[in-house]
């Protein structure tokens, strides 16, 4: 059967039609110049659409004291050093805009009854600086987006795959990829591109990411492009993820269950977080949760199921009406259960990568010239604990900024490049997978990875773990020399596949080495044989697959930030 191929030129091409995608979309548009976007999810299921806590930007809309040199000491505060403070300056300075673009598009905010948009509380914020759209904030920002671009008359191709970014000499000229539905081939030169695909939580066995989501794909599309990593080993893990159904294992229980007086127990029927933060209990940070949650667990005291018990029982009907509603919705739709008479099995489950391409904070440029990544794809706010609201209000700065910076290169471009090794070498590449027919299953090698990461590279880190998962990752990368595609009437599907755990086997390779390397505590990664935080790893590890993991220092905080950081009260607050 011969399978046709579509030849495409944009000037920009964007890869991911998230948040973070159709931000930088619009932004070229807007200048005038031509622009596509590819993602292999329909537009109004990305990711970002699951994002529900809010937005954060320094309005002072309740808090007039508040300031973006603030939200910045707070960032660094809660990145335990990590974060690049020239990236977080960026952030918290040009959050506002972002905030006023979205306005400008029509998306509804929560208001205060004179108008103002009403901000509160999110994690360990000093003032209250968290905008907000119900508990659906991501999904609104989504709707604004598309919509915006629709209205600019941006392409967009849904469920296209791009498979390989095209390199002439360093230097991008377009993409590769298939429609997952008919197998038909995309050719698309662009002058330079966008990575906006996501991250890599989806490689373990429980994350907040649904099936075929977040499988690491930018990482993978980054570095065979030739582009690094930076501290792919910091992910945070989100503390209530419910364990069943299997096929939604990992779907989130909002921390706002824990807000507004939801209580965790063991199964012995302990409110065990007096043990861990007796102070704040069940409103401590995400991390200490995840942590006592995991510890529980592991020591003997957790369910049947490997969970343990959040309750919200006790709490009025009417609060969990109208406080809860999706919480309330979602169990009851997938496991039947009624919050508000019965507590909810729950357990940590991989949600952010606080880590990804390794880009310049002016402009999220990459090693290679004319390709950019933004949003969860790429790393350098965050560090190794995420401040909560952060990653939504990041996708809207860096989506602006990455579209001009894209623009201005590809203006300055004294010629389009063009490689037809590089574009045959892609076209060979699915070539062999479709011709593949081994014996290997595709779905049961990216089950394999889960298991492997979720062991020996979960809340809890050590060298003997490390090392065995880096050896069952060796007999994993073997086993997929065997593999078998077998495209059917429903579609590509299993090709698709067949490149996700390509992804996923590089960005598990990348995290345990890197992990492996941190050998302290710090934030979101906890090593059982280094406890302590070691003041020398106050440093990004930068991964690639020819240098390994080599340390990279950190820039000085700015003496009008540094002033400003310290611990925040949280008493009272959900910490995140």
């Amino acid at each position: 059967m011969s399978i046709p191929e579509r030849q495409i030129s944009t000037t920009v091409l964007v890869i991911g039609t998230g948040g973070s995608g159709l931000r930088a979309a619009i932004d070229v548009a807007e200048q005038g110049v031509d622009v596509l976007a590819v993602g292999k999810r329909p537009r109004d299921d990305a990711h970002t659409s699951l994002a529900a806590g809010g937005i954060n930007a320094a309005l002072g809309t309740m808090d007039a004291e508040d300031s973006w040199q603030q939200h910045a000491a707070d960032t660094i505060t809660e990145s335990y050093g990590l974060a690049d403070p020239r990236t977080v300056e960026i952030v918290t300075r040009g959050a506002e805009q972002g905030i006023r673009d979205l306005e400008r598009w029509g998306m509804g905010f929560a208001r205060e009854d004179d108008g103002r948009i009403s901000q509160r509380f999110f994690g360990a914020h000093t003032y209250r600086r968290t905008a907000f759209a119900g508990d659906y904030t991501g999904l609104e920002i989504q709707r604004t987006l598309v919509r915006r671009a629709e209205q600019l008359g941006v392409p967009i191709l849904d469920g296209v795959y791009i498979t390989r970014i095209l390199v002439d000499d360093g230097a991008v000229f377009g993409a590769y990829g298939f429609d997952q539905s008919d197998g038909t081939r995309y050719l698309i030169h662009a002058d330079a591109v966008i990575l906006a695909a996501g991250g890599h939580n989806r490689i373990w066995r429980r994350t907040s990411s649904r099936r075929d989501e977040n499988t690491g794909d930018s990482f993978r599309l980054a570095v065979d492009a030739g582009a690094r990593l930076r501290d792919p080993e910091l992910v945070q893990f989100h503390p209530s993820g419910i364990i069943e159904p299997e096929n939604a294992a990992g779907t989130l229980i909002s921390e706002a269950a824990r807000g507004e007086g939801g209580i965790l127990r063991n199964a012995l029927g302990e409110r065990f977080m007096k043990n861990y933060d007796p102070q704040r209990m069940e409103l401590s940070t995400r991390d200490r949760v995840a942590l006592a949650a995991y510890t529980e667990i592991k020591e003997g005291r957790g369910t049947e199921n490997g969970g343990v018990w959040l309750d919200v029982s006790h709490l009025p009907r009417e609060t969990i009406m109208t406080r809860l509603p999706r919480v309330y919705q979602t169990m009851l739709e997938l496991q039947m259960l009624d919050i508000t008479t019965d507590p909810i099995e729950i357990a940590p489950t991989a949600h952010y990568s606080m880590g990804g391409v390794w880009v310049r904070p002016e402009d999220h440029s990459t090693d290679v010239d004319g390709l950019y990544a933004i949003g969860e794809a790429s790393s350098g706010l965050h560090g190794a604990n995420r401040l909560g609201g952060n990653s939504l209000i990041e996708l809207l700065v860096y989506g602006r900024i990455a579209g001009r910076a894209a623009v201005d290169y590809a203006s300055a471009l004294p010629a389009q490049r063009r490689s037809s090794d590089a574009v045959a070498h892609a076209r060979q590449e699915i070539d062999e997978l479709l011709a593949a027919d081994g014996r290997e299953n595709v779905r049961a090698l990216q089950r394999a990875i889960r298991n492997t990461m979720t062991e020996h590279a979960g809340v809890v880190r050590s060298e003997d773990g490390l090392r065995a998962g880096l050896a069952e990752l060796d007999l994993i990368e073997g086993r997929m020399a065997d593999i078998g595609i077998h495209p059917d009437i429903a579609g590509f599907q299993d090709l698709a596949h067949a490149f996700d755990l390509k992804a996923s086997a590089l960005a598990a390779r990348a995290t345990l080495e890197a992990a492996r390397e941190r050998r302290e505590t710090r934030g979101c990664h906890n090593r059982s044989d280094f406890p302590d935080t070691d003041p020398t790893l106050q440093v990004n590890l930068v991964w690639s697959p020819s240098t390994g993991v080599t340390r990279e220092q950190i820039a000085t905080v700015p003496s009008e930030i540094a002033a400003l950081m310290r611990d925040v009260d949280t008493a009272g607050k959900l910490v995140e």
